[in-house]
């Protein structure tokens, strides 16, 4: 995609149709303050172009009938999620819909360089399935602190040899397009907004729980990243004075104590300890437990695995207590690799912050599972892109 809108209004328009799909010139004129003529003007500029076409006829509202417009249907933005233990990858239209997608296990620690080897391999493999034939834009997310500006990630905790490394440039020249940077639970967070549980929310908190734990902070519909690209980096809150050592070189984190990690750590502990059977054959099986472990044998029953996730469920409960306490949002979204222990977990946070913020702050608030998953990473990758390329250059 060369072209890009020449003034806001244009921008306005893209994103419109983005967002809403299809739709008339009448429908947009209701939707943007300009005249009749002025729209008509700025909607032909567009179509000279080629980032929309026209779509055939709208339905009548009396009168002629207007004209449906649409973004380039051969529009493509690649999406690209990178965990602490593997990439999704997947091809979007200029809707944002998803048309493929990937997910290959990976570990982050192997550094970016075979990191990024498999992100290609990946893309390619999405390209000749037919999905696309190049990419206008991609949008990037890793599991640390990112220099947003740079498309930079800054000494992130649990990505050793990452540290400075300029991932928006690499791939930008490897993938010929343009690429943007960002951290991935501000991903997730934009992929909920989008097209998940938090679409008619202006200011909600986004709280992932995987390996690590993050928080993406949405203030007025838009992502806060703070002044050098940290906020919500609350895994790395002290819940436990002198507590266990974390990989950010402190004691005591939220991140050290409830994490996909932790959580898998603690398993493994009660199954060798003989305080759970249902861990025990697990670990006896496996050599090694998984977060999925401990929701399944909560599954079935297993009062230890209950009690892990109740424990870890009260100690980000009360993390995210004083977030809401701080902040007031609308609507807290719970997503990440973990949220498989589902219930059990959700109902440990919901008492938690209930019993502790202000009844003002939470009197109406909404604290919900995020409902699209591994795509909600990809989806606000998508969207992160999308939001720069539907921006006056």
């Amino acid at each position: 995609m060369t072209a890009r809108p020449a003034n806001a209004h244009q921008a306005r328009l893209l994103r419109l149709l983005r967002d809403g799909g299809p739709n008339s010139r009448a429908q947009l004129g209701d939707q943007i303050d300009l005249s009749r003529s002025k729209l008509a003007v700025e909607v032909d500029r567009l179509l000279e172009t080629g980032l929309v076409v026209a779509d055939g006829l709208a339905a009548s509202r009396g009168g002629r009938r207007s004209h449906n417009i649409r973004l380039a249907p051969a529009l493509r933005f690649l999406g690209v999620d990178i965990g602490a233990t593997s990439i999704d990858v997947a091809v979007t239209n200029a809707e944002l819909e998803v048309l493929g997608h990937i997910n290959q296990p990976m570990d982050v620690r192997e550094g970016p360089v075979a990191v990024f080897e498999q992100v290609l391999s990946m893309a390619a493999k999405l390209k000749a399935s037919g999905l696309a034939e190049g990419f206008d834009g991609a949008g990037i997310g890793v599991p640390g602190p990112v220099r947003f500006p740079e498309g930079v990630p800054v000494a992130p905790p649990i990505m050793p040899g990452w540290d400075g490394f300029p991932v928006r440039e690499a791939l930008s020249q490897e993938l010929g397009c343009p690429v943007l940077v960002d951290n991935d639970v501000n991903l997730m967070a934009m992929g909920e907004q989008h097209a998940g549980v938090a679409r008619s929310v202006g200011d909600f908190l986004c709280v992932k729980i995987g390996t690590g734990i993050g928080c993406g902070i949405v203030v007025g519909g838009e992502v806060y990243r703070g002044t050098t690209g940290s906020a919500g980096d609350i895994g790395h809150i002290q819940v436990e004075p002198d507590g266990r050592p974390c990989a950010c070189g402190n004691r005591g984190c939220l991140e050290a104590h409830f994490s996909g990690a932790a959580l898998a750590r603690d398993a493994e502990e009660a199954a060798q300890q003989g305080r759970s059977a249902e861990l025990a054959t697990r670990f006896e099986a496996a050599g090694r437990l998984t977060a999925a472990d401990v929701a399944a044998a909560a599954a079935a029953g297993d009062a230890t695995a209950l009690d892990l996730i109740r424990e870890g469920g009260n100690r980000t409960g009360q993390v995210i207590a004083s977030l809401v306490s701080f902040f007031n949002p609308g609507l807290v979204v719970i997503g990440g690799g973990v949220t498989g222990l589902g219930h059990t977990l959700l109902a440990a946070i919901r008492t938690q912050v209930y019993r502790q913020s202000l009844p003002l702050a939470t009197g109406n608030l909404p604290i919900v599972l995020g409902e699209l998953g591994p795509a909600a990473g990809v989806t606000g990758a998508a969207r992160l892109i999308s939001d720069h390329l539907f921006s006056p250059a």
